[in-house]
């Protein structure tokens, strides 16, 4: 099971009103993801990292059947949400709350926000999709209430087919979620520079209007 291990960076909690929690990807690190913010346009936010135990989420492909990656899934579900919870006890309210996972950490993200959907402040999902072998709609609830979502992936990509980001954008969207998805050309297993820009324009920089 994950012990709560949470690395912090950016503006400290307690004088942030905005909050961006990152999940890294298999065989990564915490400090791995948060290097990612400094080509963000997040200088006001509570960087938020989560460690996972022995560097990774959950043991098999997110594509396996969820009960391969038990305990270890539904241990990094709570505690994301115990992370949420922790954050909103310090006065940052969910609609200042953001996700940023890369691969594992993207499928992880995107799980989490969907079983627990409500108006965000935007989700970036660096390559991944929902978990599972198929996608149970029952396992998702809520209304994301127009939460800006960006979903880039590699077609083709060795961890994460284009048809399942394809299958997670169409639930979110079902979900009320504000979607854009882009598909880069073998562009391999990383994040490029579009992506980034992306994140920026759609998400760190957007302007909500009431």
């Amino acid at each position: 099971m994950h012990k709560p291990n949470i690395v912090y960076a950016g503006k400290k909690v307690e004088d942030a009103t905005k909050a961006l929690v990152m999940i890294h990807g298999r065989g990564g690190s915490a400090e791995d993801i948060l290097s990612v913010a400094s080509h963000l346009e997040v200088a006001d936010f509570a960087l938020v990292a989560p460690q996972a135990t022995n560097n990774s989420w959950y043991p098999n492909s997110f594509l396996a059947p969820p009960a391969s990656n038990e305990p270890w899934l539904s241990s990094a579900l709570d505690l994301l949400a115990t992370t949420v919870g922790e954050l909103t006890g310090k006065g940052i309210a969910k609609e200042n709350i953001y996700f940023l996972g890369f691969s594992q950490g993207a499928c992880l993200s995107l799980e989490f926000v969907t079983r627990n959907a409500d108006r965000y402040g935007g989700v970036v999902a660096f390559t991944g999709g929902l978990i599972g072998d198929k996608i149970n709609s029952q396992k998702y609830g809520g209304d994301f209430k127009q939460t800006p979502v960006f979903i880039g992936t590699s077609n083709p990509d060795p961890h994460v087919p284009v048809e399942r980001v394809h299958a997670t954008t169409n639930i979110l969207k079902d979900m009320h979620a504000d979607v854009t998805e882009k598909v880069y050309l073998s562009m391999g297993h990383t994040i490029n520079q579009d992506e980034i820009d992306q994140a920026n324009k759609l998400i760190f920089t957007r302007k909500i209007l009431a």
